[in-house]
């Protein structure tokens, strides 16, 4: 059963019939894995990539994450403790993550707009600031975000009441399902549902003329040209299905995983649900968004280019930078997904 709480919904994470599910041991196995995958994406992403508000955020979301489950672990081990005249009991192992939950579940649209907002600055290059002052503005940007965050979530009293009123008993833990997430997760599967509809008609022809070659130690796939193509100016269709290939092809499992959630109706821990592939695919949909709305007046650059640390967009800009086509024979459009 779920309880409506503003922004936020209550359900049970065990039931009585279950004794031999304790909550706190399933919170910290919940957490252990999502710090994991935390550190994982973060550790196989290319590295050469321009810093944006958004990879800062990841970084944050993993280094709390990792605290957290530290802290809990340390709960978990001696159970009863005082640290600076505040008592620890196994009662903190949920209370915490029902916290994390509720500035979690705040975060998730301001987030959004904000990595939005700066991937637009930066691939419209109209900001002048420079790189240092630039990563220290992300810095305390995120500092100043989630500390926003938890002032509002500890100062409001319908969240305090609802802290208080639901504690840790000897089979349940209470979680909150963020309905931001939600919408959003909706929103962007919408978006790319809409544009695979209107794509498709090319689609199959792109799939019939796929060529798969390796250029610069990158695996990438070729698309010939239409004999009527302009290298002087971006379709903006052409450029649509050139990023919708590039994102499904590395996105893809995440995009189905969003679907059968939506679809099942499943409701995930807000605490659960903001981790970093969560958001680097977030990232890629803003990129990608701000490519296709920037296209008319890209200026193709290095800073440009390497933004994503998953994904290659290079290839679906490369061909409308090259000046001297007819050096290369047949002229090949690239997309590296």
């Amino acid at each position: 059963m779920f309880v409506s709480l503003g922004n936020h919904t209550f359900q049970p994470q065990s039931h009585p019939g279950h004794p031999s599910l304790d909550p706190s041991c399933m919170v910290l196995l919940v957490i252990l894995v999502k710090t994991f995958l935390n550190i994982l994406m973060i550790a196989i992403g290319r590295k050469d990539t321009h810093q944006s508000f958004l990879e800062y955020f990841c970084v944050s979301v993993a280094l709390i994450d990792f605290l957290l489950l530290g802290g809990l672990s340390f709960i978990a081990y001696f159970q009863d403790f005082a640290l600076w005249g505040i008592r620890f009991t196994k009662y903190h192992i949920c209370l915490l993550p029902q916290i994390m939950s509720f500035a979690c579940g705040f975060l998730h649209c301001p987030v959004f707009l904000l990595a939005g907002l700066d991937h637009y600055l930066n691939i419209s290059q109209t900001s002048k600031v420079s790189r240092f002052c630039r990563n220290i503005f992300y810095f305390f940007s995120v500092i100043f975000i989630w500390i926003a965050a938890l002032v509002y979530v500890l100062g409001d009293p319908v969240i305090n009441v609802s802290l208080s009123k639901h504690g840790l008993s000897s089979y349940q833990c209470p979680f909150y399902v963020s309905i931001q997430s939600y919408w959003l997760s909706v929103s962007m599967v919408g978006v790319l549902l809409v544009v695979f509809g209107t794509c498709w008609s090319e689609v199959p022809a792109l799939i019939r003329s796929l060529r798969i070659a390796s250029y610069m130690n990158e695996t990438a796939l070729y698309f010939p040209l239409a004999p009527d193509w302009d290298h002087m100016v971006i379709c903006k269709k052409q450029l649509l299905i050139k990023l919708l290939i590039c994102f499904l092809g590395t996105w893809f499992p995440f995009v189905f995983l969003q679907i059968i959630i939506l679809f099942l109706d499943i409701r995930i821990p807000a605490y659960v649900e903001m981790n970093v592939p969560w958001l680097y695919f977030v990232n890629s949909f803003l990129i990608a968004t701000v490519y296709w709305f920037r296209s008319h007046e890209l200026k193709v650059t290095e800073t440009v280019l390497y933004m994503d640390p998953f994904v290659s967009w290079k290839f679906c800009f490369i061909p409308f930078t090259i000046h001297h086509m007819e050096q290369m024979g047949k002229a090949e459009a690239v997309t590296v997904c």
